[in-house]
């Protein structure tokens, strides 16, 4: 059996570390910075190729997460964004520049889409959905009439772990969402709320 060259050992490992911490890559050594490039380089190539994504400058999309845009669906990244292992993302999403999408991330744009304006934090575990449906009870729930009124994180905001956010909402820029929060009402700027639902607890001035 051939020896494994350790070089190819250490970089797969490498690899996996960037997936789930992406931040890293970044700061990478420039002799890592070579190959990594080329990696982000033809796994960019290939996504774009497959679904209707466009892909800013100097951006990390790992490859592990899930990333659907077909068309009338598209999904923008802006530049120096990343994208960690395990998100599922579908598309309409409009995601600016310096935005942090952590591992196990859940987006889903319905039809009217997310919007996530630039230096968006959002931490792992985070599903935001931009799609409801009806609940009366003379129906089925998977028959009701599904809506879509879209969903807006402001610039500079951060939602902390494990955090939802309802379609329909607006959080508004230097918010700050606690953990395992649940966002069902609009956020005003400089806000930081918590809880389940979501309520005022203080304000970052």
């Amino acid at each position: 059996m051939t020896d494994i060259d350790p070089l190819l050992k250490y970089r797969e490992q490498h690899k996996r570390r960037l997936n789930y911490m992406p931040w890293l890559y970044w700061s990478l050594k420039p002799k890592n910075r070579v190959w990594a490039e080329q990696w982000q380089k033809e796994y960019q190539e290939y996504l774009m190729s497959m679904e209707t994504v466009e892909i800013g400058e100097n951006c990390f999309i790992s490859p592990l997460a899930h990333i659907f845009a077909e068309p009338g669906r598209k999904i923008i990244i802006g530049d120096n964004t990343f994208i960690a292992a395990d998100c599922t993302l579908h598309g309409p999403l409009e995601i600016g520049d310096e935005v942090a999408i952590n591992h196990h991330c859940i987006l889903d744009g319905g039809r009217v889409g997310i919007k996530l304006h630039d230096q968006v934090r959002i931490a792992a575990y985070c599903h935001l959905y931009a799609f409801d449906h009806g609940m009366e009870l003379d129906t089925p729930i998977y028959q009701q009439p599904v809506r879509s009124q879209g969903i807006e994180i402001g610039k500079d905001v951060w939602l902390g772990a494990h955090v939802g956010v309802k379609d329909g909402v607006k959080i508004a820029n230097h918010a700050v969402v606690g953990m395992n929060s649940m966002v069902t009402k609009n956020v005003e700027e400089n806000e930081i709320v918590a809880g389940n639902p979501a309520k005022l607890i203080r304000y970052r001035k």
